[in-house]
């Protein structure tokens, strides 16, 4: 039995080479005619110089596609963008007025935001493989390992679902140019200025200063006020008094705050007083519009009410449309010599 023990070869604790058939160490064996020297070569310098090479070639096309993608990022931000990075809403024709209108800034910074996240998913692909070979060098099973990686990733994917919905859905908010920092959004429960915009959580300030947190993941609607232009829509109650009398004194105050020079920038169209948009029982309602810049919405919303308001009172609709509501009888406008009737409300 002690025989047979000493007999036996000892193991070894070093994976051995065949420098026959292994085409690395097997020039060194013909050259040289020594295994041992053969074997020692492969371990102490190729298997090296191998882990070397494939460091150096992850390096390289991390380099590589990086560069692909900062290119990428500044064609964008200066010149020609590809179809699936232009945002929705200049793929769709008739979503706005002219292409000029697209801040250079704002497509700037989306453009870098979304080159970030490929830069760090590049990263992640071409290191994780090259780990893997050098793994492989040293003579590690894969297979196991790769089973516990699936085995994780499943697990991890079950776990995790909502942030990998919440990444997804902000990955797509920024290629589509949803929205971005400035713009002025309605997300259903939150309205206001968007502050923040990252791949999990969107930042959004209402009008009182609550700073509101919203996962991506459950943004299911978004309605932007900064994109393109806005529409601003006025209803004034007029009583019964003259439709064409108070629709020439609303005409006259809309046209006023067009010629005003500090909003004129702000105005796409005309203003216009589109008619009598609805009947109550306290008479009609004339519907005024203007169309302008999505940042000069509310400052021009505001100036056109204001001289409405103003133009009203000053004709005497707003004191005949205040009295008719006191006196019903009473009449809203002057009576022609030999007319009969209150001619108001009754």
């Amino acid at each position: 039995m002690l025989r047979a023990l000493a007999a036996a070869p000892s193991p070894d604790p070093t994976p051995s080479v065949d420098c026959r058939t292994n085409d690395w160490c097997k020039p060194i064996l013909e050259l040289t005619n020594s295994t041992w020297l053969a074997e020692g070569s492969y371990w102490i310098i190729l298997k090296p110089l191998r882990i070397i090479l494939i460091v150096l070639l992850a390096v390289a096309a991390r380099w590589a596609l990086h560069r692909t993608i900062n290119r990428l990022v500044r064609t964008t931000t200066e010149g020609a963008v590809p179809t699936l990075l232009r945002p929705l809403r200049e793929r769709i024709p008739s979503a706005t007025l002219t292409p000029e209108e697209f801040v250079p800034e704002r497509r700037r910074q989306r453009a870098e935001a979304i080159g970030s996240v490929l830069r760090s998913v590049v990263t992640a692909f071409v290191f994780g493989i090259a780990l893997l070979m050098v793994l492989r060098e040293f003579s590690f099973d894969l297979a196991p390992l790769l089973a516990s990686a699936g085995i994780a990733g499943v697990a991890l994917g079950f776990g995790a679902q909502s942030l990998v919905k919440d990444l997804i859905a902000g990955l797509f908010m920024l290629i589509e140019d949803q929205y971005g920092v400035g713009d002025t959004v309605d997300l259903g429960e939150a309205t206001g200025v968007v502050e923040a915009v990252g791949l999990r959580v969107t930042t959004v300030r209402d009008g009182r200063g609550v700073l509101w947190y919203i996962r991506n993941g459950e943004i299911v609607r978004v309605g932007n006020k900064s994109q393109g232009w806005a529409l601003v829509v006025v209803d004034l109650p007029i009583g019964f008094a003259g439709t064409e009398e108070a629709t020439a004194v609303l005409r006259t105050a809309a046209a006023s705050v067009a010629m005003d020079p500090e909003l004129a920038p702000q105005i796409v169209e005309e203003p216009d007083v589109l008619g009598v948009e609805q009947i109550t029982v306290d008479g009609a309602v004339l519907r005024t519009v203007v169309k302008t810049t999505a940042d000069g919405q509310f400052a021009v919303g505001r100036e056109l009410r204001r001289r409405l308001a103003e133009a009203l009172e000053n004709s005497g609709i707003t004191a005949r449309i205040a009295a008719a509501r006191l006196y019903p009888g009473m009449p809203t406008r002057p009576q022609a010599p030999g007319e009969t009737g209150t001619g108001g409300a009754t």
